[in-house]
């Protein structure tokens, strides 16, 4: 059932173990509708610990012992839990006032443990219950608690059955399956499943996952069926050959957590004997709530909802818009979540009511933009929230990153806004394997297809974009525009030439002009 290094669990040996520490869990408080957090190092006891949770009746926090200390403080003081499950190294970087803790490895808790019934717990759960409280990024800088159900989770377990690991079953009767994300986001849900559905969970050390090339090593070596990671980290993956030796090659290969670029969605359609999905889903929604097989669709798409949910674009007066028009997307359905933890306002503002529903069903309020294509299937178009104002002009960052994506010798790209003196566009771009960018070529594409405030006023090369821990694109971590290198042989000469190179600089923000590089090319504008 379950395999962490040198630590391997059958399943009556995981049940056992899930069993004696959900009824300690008990003994100490835990129960439908209370909170234990979770702080553990990736580990066997940290699977095991959130099944115990589940079977104790009560919902899961997971704690990242990664995170920094003080969010970590933040983390529990939201939640409040009746008890902390940890070891005694994660337990030192825990705030001392967050009531009881149970560690693992202290001896005499782990003889109490040891000493209590293997039977299931007899715990009354409702799907209403919640199951686990995971936080996510918040607007104002403050993350919010989404309070998913067991209710949820039954469904998502249903979907993963039948649609998800069915066809892959034809000729296997189990599949080994990575544990790649970190239980502090909920799509690690799509692997927690596994042990759930008969299937073997391989919990990967951080240096393993975290290492493109180990990794690889690890799914050929161990035989994994299933691997899952965002577009970002995929992209990686895919260099170091994960699926280029199809006998070793995972049988399915997930990509969710962000848009899929279309060259990386080209490679995934071209995969041989894999099958590669594309896995969309809000964590207010339960994981996932729209599926794609990427060999559907010559260009990325996020596909058609899941069992149990319904899906509706609407326009800002909540009418469904015709197919091929933009909208909002709103979910609703079985794997909705119960809002957000201690924060009624906000639920209230993304949990609306459904107005296509039956009495009392509720919505959410994605924030994302997409629309219905021909073919029936959803396309992500960008986030609601996502568009930006340079000098007036509204734009969407994802229209000119679509453009730039489209060059052979771009690998990767990200387009933002800085705001260093004044707003401007900046586009970050990865070369191809070896590939060499050149930007003044570049630029003459972006004119040719672009009006003119659309195009980047700088544009930086770096050779890979930067990953948070969950594996996204960290745009914050992006560097600001840099020395400019004059252009060769073309350095200012005469002191007139000086003093306008220096006024050009000073204007335009950056380092260095050279006397041949144009104003306009440099984001110079008519406003400067």
């Amino acid at each position: 059932a379950l395999v962490c290094g040198e630590v391997s669990l059958s399943y009556a040996e995981l049940d056992v173990r899930a069993n004696r520490l959900a009824q300690e869990l008990r003994a100490r408080g835990a129960g439908p509708e209370r909170l234990v957090a979770v702080a553990l190092p990736r580990s066997a006891d940290l699977v095991v610990a959130i099944l115990a949770v589940l079977k104790s009746g009560a919902a899961y926090v997971p704690v990242d012992p990664e995170y920094p200390v003080a969010r970590i403080a933040y983390l529990l003081d939201d939640a409040r839990p009746v008890l902390t499950v940890t070891d005694t190294r994660t337990g030192q970087r825990l705030p001392a006032d967050t009531g009881g803790r149970l560690v693992l490895d202290d001896p005499e808790t782990a003889a109490d443990v040891a000493c209590r019934p293997a039977t299931d717990p007899r715990v009354a759960v409702d799907a209403g219950h919640p199951a686990y409280v995971i936080h996510t990024s918040g607007s104002t800088g403050r993350p919010k608690g989404v309070v998913a159900t067991h209710g949820g989770l039954a469904d998502l377990l249903a979907d993963h059955q039948h649609r998800l690991f069915a066809p892959l079953l034809k000729d296997r009767q189990r599949l080994r399956v990575a544990l790649t994300t970190s239980v502090s986001f909920d799509a690690s849900w799509n692997q927690l499943m596994a042990p759930f559905a008969g299937h073997e969970l391989h919990v990967l050390d951080h240096a393993t996952w975290t290492d493109p090339e180990a990794f690889v090593s690890y799914v050929a070596d161990r035989g994994l069926d299933y691997v899952e990671a965002t577009p970002s980290y995929l992209q990686d993956l895919v260099s170091q050959g994960l699926l280029s030796d199809a006998p070793h090659s995972p049988t399915l290969v997930g990509a969710g957590g962000e848009a899929v670029p279309q060259h990386l969605w080209e490679r995934l359609r071209a995969a041989d004997g894999t099958c590669c999905v594309n896995l969309y889903g809000p964590s207010e929604c339960t994981v996932n709530s729209v599926t794609a097989v990427v060999a559907s669709s010559p260009r990325p798409v996020i596909g058609r909802p899941v069992s149990n949910a319904r899906l509706y674009v609407l326009d800002g007066a909540l009418r469904p818009v015709p197919g091929g028009v933009a909208g909002e997307l709103y979910i609703a359905g079985a794997g909705l979540a119960r809002g957000y933890l201690n924060r009624p306002g906000l639920t209230a503002g993304r949990f609306v009511a459904d107005p296509f529903g039956a009495d009392g069903a509720r919505m959410y309020r994605t924030g994302d933009r997409v629309r219905w294509n021909p073919e029936g299937d959803l396309e992500f178009l960008g986030r609601t929230d996502d568009q930006v104002k340079v000098r007036g002009f509204r734009i969407e960052p994802g229209e000119i990153e679509a453009v730039l994506a489209e060059h052979e010798d771009i690998a990767r790209t990200a387009v933002i806004v800085r705001t260093d003196d004044e707003p401007r566009l900046v586009a970050y771009v990865v070369p191809a394997a070896g590939r060499d960018i050149q930007q003044d070529a570049l630029r003459t594409r972006l004119r040719d297809r672009l009006p003119a405030y659309m195009v980047p006023s700088a544009i930086v090369v770096l050779d890979a974009l930067p990953l948070t821990p969950n594996g996204k694109l960290d745009r914050r971590a992006l560097p600001a525009p840099g020395h400019r290198p004059t252009a060769p042989g073309r350095a200012p000469r005469s002191a007139v030439e000086h003093l306008l190179a220096g006024l050009f600089a000073e204007v335009l923000g950056t380092a260095e002009v050279g006397l041949e590089e144009s104003f306009f090319d440099l984001g110079g504008h008519s406003l400067l």
